[in-house]
Formats: structure tokens, C-alpha cells, sequence
């Protein structure tokens, strides 16, 4: 038995046979230099095959977020941003118009020196950027050498553990969890986006074995996956296979005993009683909401029905969609988010503001939909129709104030009077920014619920990009005037005699369930993989 030491970043033991996959190398008849094209050419085929990258990665965006999550999923977006970054393709320029270097040199020099520019500074999330920009330098080369997709490998018949030099994000978000049932890398980290996604996905990850451990792994060699204790041993002895049983064994009951929550109402050890919603991007996600037995949607995103596209849905569209997402939740409630669009999601088929310098302050959400009715009629008018085949409740994004409050609520009733009725829909706002929370004793009055968004209210309240690594170290999610700020809403909800719900990542904060349990909160919408452990969490509140 070999052992070699790694880091374990995805909690999880395996015992399975090694399928080495090495990395394909690119080729090209401008790999060193110059051809007959000239060099603009070369520069507006760096550009072509930019843009190709680009919207690839936000294909990759909206197709993970279902697969692995919305805050993995941003990884992908962050990428196609960091494709246009004005260093990088300057970098590309000065190669090929300096240098004389063809576009897939060029592409692969600017790649190479920011990634060791990145890879010496001291911080570890800087470093870890590294990767990334690696990984979009080498999509662009796929798209300049005719490739575009991503390195394919052919996995065995047989469930395997991949062992491999590295893994890009993309390679772990489309790694088949039927077929793999871990993977093994010679370099990464805990702060990697590799790392993050495949805790999205529970698959047990060992990262930084280096490249002696990969080398000395043949393909089909029985090897032992140990990311608790962060080793990998290759023909593991009787005692390993042991401990690993008994490690899976427990995990298999930590999984029954959320199992038997199935089904059940959610309630505390004392008897009150919470619900327990499903946030949802998509269609196609009601599904895993009703798979991951959740009372209903506390958070459809709908500004996802305009992403990719070249012209907005219509009121027809949206109407087939929203009926048919009320239809299979069978009379569970489903909170559908207007259109919360700007900062971080941009939609080429709406109206554009330019360039905003600091677009999560600027023209988003309820905003945009104020400053364009006839869209947020479109939308309304739909839900409206759509209402009367389910129970319906809509939410309004990013509240500051009782003028855009009741701005909103106008267009609402000015939307039902077009169409002349719709079913009964109750009227919610989300509370995302300290405004709203203090002044959410006037607001309660207005509207039938709130739902707090805790990643906005903790970005807002704190002045911190949360989408922003570097700053990581320094988000503080339980901070003293978050808390403070929820329970100001909270207390201003009961006391107006509405209901109240948590829909950002606290939501799913098990250190935090008990608090907003005696807070008084009504409902969580979290990712449906949670619920059922959420439900056994809360069941043990006294």
C-alpha cells in the first residue's frame, strides 16, 4: 500500500479504481509566431473566439446553477467578466501587435503572465485566481483551434475515483455523479473554485497529492479516497478498507435519519410550526424542489427567463411558464420574484443603461422595472393570468422606500385592470438593504409578506462586494447589525400582522436556525438538497 497526503476539500471517504485522465495540449501553425495573416487578423480572431468563450461560460452559467447551485454557478460568470478584463486583452494586443505572435501565442503568453503574476502574490485567494486565468486563457485557444468545448475524457464502464494533474470548474460541474464517485488532484486548494463546486455537488474531493501521487497510478488501480483525514492510499490494506467502511456506514445513517423527515410537517420539538420553501432559477427546478419534499417556492428567480436571450419572453410565454410551474407545485404556494435584473445579471434583450460604475448601486431590480412599466406590465399581466391556476404569491426586489413601493403596487393594479381580474395573489417585498429593514414598520403595512434576502442585506449593510474573493476573509454573515437588522423586520412583520420568510444563504445557516426560530420567522427557502436536514434541525428546537 502507497499512502500520499492531500487535502481534503469536499468531505467524504471512497474506495473505487483510478481513471487517470491527462490534459490535452494545444496545437497550432501560429503557435509561435506569425503567419501569412496579418496582425489585426490575428487580433479579430482573438476577439471572435473571446466572445465565443464568453457566451459559453454563461451558457455554463445557467446550466450549472442547476446542477451545483447558484453561488457555484457565479463562478462561471465571474469567468466570462474575466474575459474582457482590460489587462488581459491588452496583454493579447501587445503580443500580437509587439511581439508578433499569433493569436493562440498570444493568448497563452498573456495567460501565462498573469497567472504567475497572480500565482506570487501572498494572498491565497489571489493565488487561487491563478487557475482561473489559466482556464479562460485556454477556452479562448479551444475556440482559435476549432475545438470550443471542453477536454472530454472517456470514463471506464465501471464507477471510478479521476485522478488527474488538475480539474477546471467546468470539469467538475459536468462530472457524471453516477459514474464518478470522487476525484483525485496533484495541485488545488480549499479556496479553489474546483473546490467550491464540487462541495456543491457532495463529492468527495482530495486536492494537492502533487504529481509523483498521479504518476504513480495506472489506470483501473484499486485506490482509497480519504478526504476527512486527507490522504490517498493506492491498494489500501484491510485496515483502510475498513475504517472507510465504517466511515460510509455512518454517513449512510446520517442520511437515513434525514430521510425519516420526509413527508412530515415542519415543525419545533414544542410544536410551532415553520415551512420550509425551495428557491428555484428555472422551470425545470420545481422538480428537484418537489424530489427534495419542500412545502413550496419561496424564491422563483424569473429574471433567468431573459438571460441568453436575443428578444424578451412575451406575455404569452411567461404565462405558459408561470401556469405551468403553479400546476405542478399542486396548490403549495410558489413566491415568484419580479424581474430582479442589473448589478451581477445583465439581459442583452432589455433595455441597457451604459455603463454603470457601480452597478449593484445602480439601475437594477425594482428600479429598472420603474423606469420600464410596459416591461414590468408585460410580466405582471402574465402572473396575473398564470394566478388563477395555483397559489400565487409575487415579491418585489430591492424596496428602498414607500415611493417605490407604492410606484410598484400602482403598476400591479394598473396591470390587473388590463386584463380585468386574475386570482387572488398576495403581494410581498423583498428586504434587502438597511432602508427597508428600518423603516419596515411603514412598509409592513403595504404588503402581505416580506421575505428577507440576506446576501444583498449583508453586502448592503456591510459595504462589501460579496461577489468580490478578496474579500471573503473579511465577511462577516453573522454580524451584530445583520441580526439586528432581521429582527427589526421580523418584529415590524408580527406586529403588522403579516408573515415573514428568510431567503438568502442564512436561510440554510444551521448555527443561525434556532435564532430566527425564536425571532419568530415563519418560513426559510433554501436550496432543496437542505431541507430535509433543515426539517430534522428544527425539529430538535425545543
Amino acid at each position: 500500500m502507497k499512502v500520499y497526503p492531500g487535502q481534503g476539500v469536499s468531505g467524504g471517504v471512497c474506495v473505487g479504481r483510478a481513471a487517470v485522465w491527462s490534459e490535452r495540449t494545444y496545437a497550432e501553425e501560429d503557435s509561435q509566431g506569425q503567419t501569412e495573416l496579418t496582425a489585426q487578423a490575428h487580433w479579430e480572431r482573438f476577439l471572435k473566439s473571446r466572445d465565443a468563450a464568453r457566451d459559453a461560460l454563461r451558457t455554463l452559467y445557467i446550466q450549472a446553477r442547476e446542477n451545483v447551485g447558484e453561488q457555484s454557478a457565479e463562478i462561471f460568470d465571474v469567468q466570462a467578466m474575466m474575459l474582457e478584463d482590460a489587462d488581459f486583452c491588452q496583454a493579447v494586443r501587445d503580443a500580437i501587435f509587439a511581439q508578433r505572435l499569433g493569436a493562440v501565442a498570444a493568448v497563452r503568453r498573456a495567460g501565462e503572465q498573469m497567472a504567475a503574476m497572480l500565482g506570487a502574490m501572498q494572498d491565497e485567494y489571489l493565488r487561487e485566481r491563478a487557475a482561473d486565468v489559466k482556464d479562460i486563457a485556454n477556452r479562448v485557444i479551444r475556440h482559435l483551434t476549432g475545438g470550443g468545448q471542453e477536454d472530454e475524457w472517456t470514463l471506464p464502464p465501471y464507477p471510478c475515483i479521476l485522478c488527474a494533474k488538475e480539474l477546471t470548474p467546468a470539469q467538475t460541474a459536468r462530472l457524471d455523479r453516477k459514474r464518478v464517485l470522487g476525484f483525485i488532484t496533484a495541485h488545488g486548494s480549499a479556496t479553489s473554485h474546483t473546490a467550491i463546486v464540487a462541495r456543491s455537488m457532495n463529492l468527495p474531493a482530495l486536492v494537492g497529492v502533487g504529481e509523483e501521487a498521479i504518476h504513480a497510478l495506472r489506470e483501473g488501480d484499486t485506490v482509497a479516497l480519504d478526504a476527512e483525514r486527507g490522504r490517498m492510499c493506492i491498494d489500501p490494506d484491510e485496515t483502510v478498507l475498513c475504517e472507510m467502511e465504517e466511515q460510509q456506514a455512518s454517513a449512510r445513517r446520517h442520511r437515513a435519519a434525514q430521510e425519516r423527515f420526509r413527508g412530515r410537517e415542519t415543525r419545533t420539538a414544542s410544536g410551532r410550526q415553520l415551512y420550509l420553501y425551495a428557491n428555484a432559477a428555472l422551470p425545470e427546478d420545481v422538480e428537484a424542489a418537489r424530489q427534495g419534499d419542500a412545502e413550496g417556492i419561496g424564491l422563483f428567480r424569473s429574471e433567468f427567463l431573459y438571460l441568453g436571450r436575443e428578444e424578451a419572453p412575451s406575455e404569452e410565454e411567461q404565462y405558459r411558464i408561470y401556469k405551468d410551474i403553479l400546476e405542478r407545485m399542486e396548490g403549495r404556494r410558489v413566491i415568484i420574484r419580479t424581474l430582479d435584473i442589473g448589478a451581477d445579471k445583465q439581459a442583452g434583450c432589455l433595455p441597457q443603461t451604459g455603463k454603470e460604475e457601480n452597478p449593484a448601486l445602480g439601475c437594477r431590480a425594482v428600479r429598472h422595472s420603474l423606469l420600464h412599466p410596459s416591461l414590468f406590465l408585460t410580466q405582471a399581466k402574465a402572473l396575473l393570468r398564470a394566478s388563477v391556476h395555483g397559489r400565487l404569491a409575487v415579491m418585489f426586489p430591492l424596496i428602498c422606500s414607500e415611493q417605490e413601493l407604492r410606484g410598484i403596487l400602482a403598476l400591479w393594479d394598473r396591470a390587473r385592470g388590463e386584463i380585468g381580474g386574475g386570482g387572488e395573489v398576495e403581494r410581498g417585498i423583498m428586504i434587502e438593504t438597511p432602508a427597508a429593514a428600518l423603516i419596515s414598520d411603514r412598509l409592513a403595512g403595504m404588503v402581505d409578506f416580506f421575505s428577507i434576502g440576506t446576501n444583498d442585506l449583508t453586502q448592503y449593510t456591510l459595504a462589501m462586494d460579496r461577489q468580490n474573493e478578496m474579500l471573503q476573509p473579511f465577511l462577516q454573515p453573522h454580524h451584530p447589525a445583520i441580526l439586528a437588522l432581521i429582527r427589526k423586520t421580523v418584529d415590524s412583520a408580527k406586529a403588522a400582522g403579516i408573515w415573514v420568510g428568510i431567503c438568502g444563504e442564512l436561510g440554510a445557516d444551521f448555527e443561525l436556525t434556532e435564532t430566527f426560530v425564536q425571532m419568530g420567522v415563519d418560513e426559510l427557502s433554501v436550496a432543496p438538497s437542505q431541507i430535509l436536514a433543515l426539517r430534522k434541525r428544527i425539529a430538535e428546537i425545543k
